[in-house]
């Protein structure tokens, strides 16, 4: 029987995502390919630094058991899909190795678009530092975010708990409701939600991942464990529809911090997460000073009409 992917959290990671290759990128962005190859072959036995989602992956890779245990025993797949090289590729693996990342499988494409391999990969999140492919893997239905290759990398205080801070609207949940607000004001968009807080939000772009991870939590490791918070801009009495929806749901989150407008990024700053997920620029560059952070580029906030 053909290895499937199937059950498994399946994480898809550009390199750039993963390592810090923002050096090299300059070269590349020059539009010398061969010369970015060179580059990296240069340093082939040089590992690369961290990069922002490396906390991230790290954590979740700890969720599955030793190496020597057959691959269906193992809760979580880790994938690069890359614009790189294959030549290039050797680093990213290289590089896996030497912090022990057991990454074994990747795509390498060589400046073509790979996002059209998150569904054979069954994928159930893609980071990448390419807005084009975040767009276009959520188009298809698979949970993406716009790394910020510059975020401030993760605190080192959780080392067995992975942390995830998701934005609510357009995020976790649809951005029905905030079209109301973008459209008639913010008492429209609190009435709005008061006269519907008994039905649930439809479903957003990232309630597959949260779902996904729950099942992992419930699977339990004795090491390893998952904390989730959403940090949303609502406040009550709109709260209550974002709990009611969650309840619906059957999904659990450890924390939920209704911040009426606050400035996110100092409570994330708090909260400590390995990674926070919101579709306004304005809250990701806030938050990417304190913690790492990635863009959903979705709902209305982000053109989709």
């Amino acid at each position: 029987m053909a290895l499937t992917l199937d059950g498994k959290l399946v994480v898809a990671i550009s390199s750039r995502a993963l390592f810090d290759f923002e050096d090299e990128n300059e070269v590349f962005e020059q539009g010398d390919d061969r010369a970015y190859m060179a580059l990296q072959l240069e340093r082939l036995d040089i590992p690369a630094k961290p990069g922002v989602a490396f906390s991230l992956v790290q954590k979740l890779l700890a969720f599955n058991p030793s190496p020597n245990e057959p691959q269906d025993a193992r809760p979580v797949e880790v994938v690069v899909l890359s614009r790189n090289d294959p030549v290039s590729g050797m680093r990213v693996f290289r590089s896996a190795q030497h912090y022990g990342l057991a990454i074994e499988r990747g795509s390498f494409t060589r400046g073509e678009a790979p996002w059209r391999y998150l569904k054979p990969l069954r994928a159930n999140l893609f980071l990448s530092a390419h807005l084009s492919d975040v767009r276009a893997a959520l188009a298809a239905g698979v949970p993406a975010a716009q790394v910020y290759p510059r975020s401030v990398h993760a605190s080192d205080a959780h080392p067995f708990e992975v942390r995830i801070a998701f934005d609510g609207d357009a995020v976790l949940f649809s951005d029905e409701a905030e079209r109301v607000y973008q459209t008639q004001g913010l008492q429209a968009f609190q009435q709005h939600e008061i006269e519907k807080a008994a039905l649930p939000l439809p479903d957003g772009p990232f309630k597959p991942l949260l779902f996904a991870l729950q099942r992992l939590q419930r699977a339990g490791t004795p090491t390893m464990r998952i904390r989730t918070a959403l940090v949303t801009a609502r406040s009550a009495p709109a709260h209550e529809r974002a709990i009611r929806t969650l309840m619906n749901w059957n999904i659990e989150v450890d924390e939920a911090m209704f911040l009426g407008g606050l400035d996110k990024g100092e409570f994330l700053r708090e909260f400590e997460p390995d990674f926070f997920f919101d579709d306004q620029t304005g809250h990701i560059e806030s938050a990417a000073q304190h913690v790492p952070s990635g863009h959903v580029a979705s709902g209305v906030r982000n053109g989709q009409p």
